[in-house]
């Protein structure tokens, strides 16, 4: 059996009633956070430039672009709204030893293909398990970052399974809707390294945009490779090397994290330990003379300077892929939230002074217990006058490790969305996503239009 038949299979044969409670509340839950972190987005320089290209080139559609009141086809839906969910580094993420893609990636191509399809709230659910779980197998046994790919490489496969599912595509529909994707939208990893720019914040979109208009085409008949994973020349020959999936429905969900603050997934456990260690030893920043950070190898890798300067830091994106721009801001805000990424801020003296105080190493040890499902750090900080004051972390609140339940979340969601909505819709929101199952799709996409 070829890989893609084996994920077609896959889409086809998992269902609603083939998900356990616990996973079904966990998707809600992943909906709910992904639909939370969108709303503030939608005031960022990028996510508009999407809206303007996606309104300038389709005039409505069936699919509501999230806050602009417009619409649009369920490709530009797609592109745009997975705009919003991803651009504030705000999103969910799975640990995977080699890869940690960010699975809400795919919440707004499965939403805008269900609401195309007019599908009830079941069949998204059935859609995102379907999306959560061969994304996480793909990060899990395919890793593609050290081939020089991105890992939204693997989420236009997975959103194109997610798509196919809310769509009824039928296994032959499938298997090409995936073999479309899979063959034509490889991403390079040039996007997160060197001198990060905007397209970092917008790639997952555009994988998103690809993966649904790859099912658009095999529901109308276009036929993708079928051998697009083993053959000649094909996904791992060239992408990530021979690889086998154990799929089952929707349990991945549970490895996925929530982000707590505004940061990196990599990022998470220093900024909670330097926070920590800032408020518990009431620290002087202007006292501080040096910044040290033991890491895994990911993180020194991808935001500790592996993959390029990290000291640089004039933007947004640079910021947020930025460990010594966090460590730094942290420290000093006791804070990592969305006003930290404010271009006043990022340019600030007081920060940028700071960040060139930072160190960031990485240490085998921690490497290991990362490999082994732990986010581990060990940040010392020292002070003009010689004194070290030191914070250990194995994890981070939001880690699999120690979840962020509905309360968690609320308050996460009430916080991003203060200025923007108000609490009656806030409350709306949150009702119907937890009860789903009996609403149509098009139900949320109008408390979110």
């Amino acid at each position: 059996m070829t890989t893609a038949l084996e994920l077609a299979e896959f889409v086809q044969e998992t269902d609603y009633d083939d998900l356990p409670p616990d996973v079904r509340d966990a998707l809600k839950r992943r909906l709910f956070d992904a639909v939370g972190i969108a709303i503030p987005a939608e005031v960022a320089g990028p996510p508009q430039a999407v809206f303007r290209t996606v309104t300038a080139l389709e005039d409505d559609g069936p699919c509501t672009l999230w806050g602009r009141e417009r619409t649009a086809s369920p490709v530009g839906a797609a592109m745009h709204n997975t705009a919003l969910v991803r651009y504030l580094d705000y999103m969910d993420s799975f640990l995977a030893p080699g890869e940690t893609p960010h699975p809400s990636d795919n919440v707004a191509a499965v939403v805008a293909a269900a609401e195309f399809a007019d599908r009830s709230g079941t069949d998204l659910l059935a859609g995102l398990a379907v999306a959560y779980e061969i994304q996480a197998e793909l990060a899990w046994n395919a890793p593609v970052r050290e081939r020089g790919f991105d890992h939204v490489t693997h989420t236009v496969v997975s959103a194109a399974a997610g798509a196919s599912k809310v769509l009824e595509l039928d296994l032959e529909e499938t298997r090409s809707a995936i073999a479309i994707a899979a063959t034509g939208h490889n991403a390079l990893r040039v996007t997160r390294t060197g001198e990060i720019n905007e397209w970092k914040g917008l790639a997952s979109a555009n994988a998103a945009r690809n993966a649904v208009y790859a099912a658009m085409l095999a529901k109308h008949g276009v036929a993708g490779p079928r051998n697009v994973f083993e053959g000649q020349k094909g996904w791992q020959d060239v992408i990530s090397g021979p690889f086998e999936v154990e799929l089952t429905p929707g349990e991945r969900v549970h490895d996925v994290m929530t982000k707590r603050y505004v940061a990196e997934t990599y990022a998470q456990s220093a900024v909670e330990g330097v926070v920590e260690l800032a408020e518990r030893e009431e620290l002087d920043p202007t006292a501080v003379a040096g910044i040290k950070l033991e890491t895994f190898g990911g993180a020194k890798l991808i935001i500790g300077g592996g993959e390029g300067n990290r000291y640089e830091v004039a933007n947004r994106a640079q910021a947020d892929h930025s460990l010594p721009y966090m460590l730094a801001v942290a420290l000093l805000d006791r804070d990592l939230s969305l006003a930290q990424y404010e271009p006043d801020r990022i340019r600030r003296n007081d920060v940028q002074q700071l960040l060139r105080v930072v160190d960031v190493s990485e240490d085998p040890d921690l490497t290991e217990r990362f490999e082994n499902g732990e986010m581990p750090a060990v940040i010392d900080v020292t002070m003009d006058d010689g004194t070290t004051y030191r914070v250990e972390k194995d994890a981070f609140r939001g880690h699999p490790t120690d979840p962020i339940g509905w309360d968690g979340l609320t308050e996460k969601f009430e916080t991003v969305t203060d200025e923007f909505i108000d609490a009656e819709r806030r409350d709306d929101i949150q009702e119907l996503i937890r009860s789903i199952e009996d609403h149509r799709v098009a139900d949320l996409t109008a408390l979110l239009a």
